[in-house]
């Protein structure tokens, strides 16, 4: 500012030679005569000013930055997309493009300061409803009341729609069995159910268990991940991430499992129904879901082979007799007929109904293919 007064005040002298002072003090003659002009007005002002555009035709309307600010405070876990595509949903037309709301978000201290990991991955998910549905439990947590509570989610892999959640006590196999029962009756049965390897539908081992031949009993494959690949069960693990964030996160305790259930039954419709979807094109799962067309049975149907097939039954101890040897099948199959069918000269695929669930080499020594 001092240098500035001092140019204008030589400046300003009879005779002044404007060029060559502007060379003497590093500035251009723009700027010369632009302080020069200035300090001629009735308020002179030196200081710098705002390179700032005196309008800003294109800058977002104060009434509709409030609304975007209104409506992430009624959905604080949703970002620019997510608010962009509810916009476009009331009605408001060429609303702030996703980038401008994140920006809108960001000066009023609404925005987490995590920000999201960039990662390299290919989506896939099967072409129709109930083609597969995705089981898991979420991490249990404490209840105040004594106990935990068990979150048990199932997810269709096709649209994201959740199918089940239910605040469980335990992780048994008969309580999986009942919650996973109502959802039958209510969407019809999946083609196929993918799991971990973990109880109630599997083991460390790869060995299938009473729930998991149970599933097979229905007509439903029972799939099982590979151990220590929980990205085999990506859409349930992503959908576990939001109930984690809006739900659980969101209240200090619960009392028992009851009041987490009305908690769970009150957000899993609007997850269902009105939260868009990123991976889906901000599509809701409940606008891609529609029930399996294939009716829960009142009773388990017969387990029935075709004539291809030697059959066996199961002992206690999960074995079969075959040429004079016994082999383990599986305990989870006890007291059922299995079907074996030749597939080479020493090799037998063994079958429990339509699943295929050990082959049976009999060229091998006893020791490696008998239950020790």
């Amino acid at each position: 500012m001092s240098q500035r007064a001092e140019f204008l005040a030589f400046a300003r002298l009879p005779g002044a030679n404007i060029s060559q002072l502007c060379r003497r003090f590093g500035i251009s003659r723009k700027t010369g005569y632009k302080w020069l002009c200035r300090s001629q007005s009735d308020s002179p002002d030196l200081g710098d000013r705002s390179r700032r555009p005196h309008t800003s035709p294109r800058q977002t309307a104060p009434g509709l930055q409030d609304h975007v600010i209104a409506m992430r405070q009624r959905f604080p876990f949703y970002g620019g997309r997510k608010l962009r595509h509810l916009l476009l949903k009331e009605g408001i037309q060429n609303p702030p493009a996703a980038s401008t709301i994140t920006a809108i978000l960001d000066r009023n201290g609404l925005l987490s300061p995590q920000r999201r990991r960039l990662r390299n991955w290919q989506r896939f998910e099967h072409v129709a409803p109930n083609a597969l549905w995705q089981m898991d439990f979420k991490g249990h947590f404490p209840l105040s009341g004594g106990g935990r509570c068990h979150p048990l989610t199932v997810l269709d892999d096709h649209s994201r729609f959740c199918i089940c959640l239910a605040a469980c006590p335990n992780e048994l196999g008969n309580t999986v069995q009942d919650h996973l029962t109502a959802a039958f009756k209510l969407y019809g049965l999946p083609e196929r159910i993918i799991t971990d390897n973990g109880s109630p539908w599997g083991s460390p081992q790869g060995l299938y268990t009473h729930f998991s031949a149970w599933l097979i009993r229905l007509g439903i494959s029972a799939w099982h991940g590979r151990p220590l690949h929980p990205q085999t069960q990506g859409k349930d693990e992503r959908f576990h991430r939001s109930l984690k964030l809006e739900v659980i996160s969101q209240r200090t305790v619960w009392r028992d499992n009851p009041q987490a259930q009305a908690d769970f039954d009150v957000w899993r419709p609007h997850y269902n129904f009105v939260r868009p979807h990123e991976a889906l094109d901000f599509l809701t799962p409940g606008s891609r879901y529609a029930p399996s067309s294939r009716p829960y049975p009142s009773i388990l149907p017969p387990i029935e082979y075709d004539l291809d097939f030697q059959v066996r039954r199961v002992q206690d101890n999960g074995r079969i007799k075959l040429k004079g040897r016994r082999y383990f099948v599986g305990k989870a199959f006890s007291g059922d007929p299995v079907g074996l069918r030749q597939v080479g000269e020493s090799a037998y695929d063994v079958y429990y109904c339509h699943q295929l669930i050990v082959r049976l080499d009999l060229a091998l020594p006893p020791a490696s293919t008998e239950e020790v």
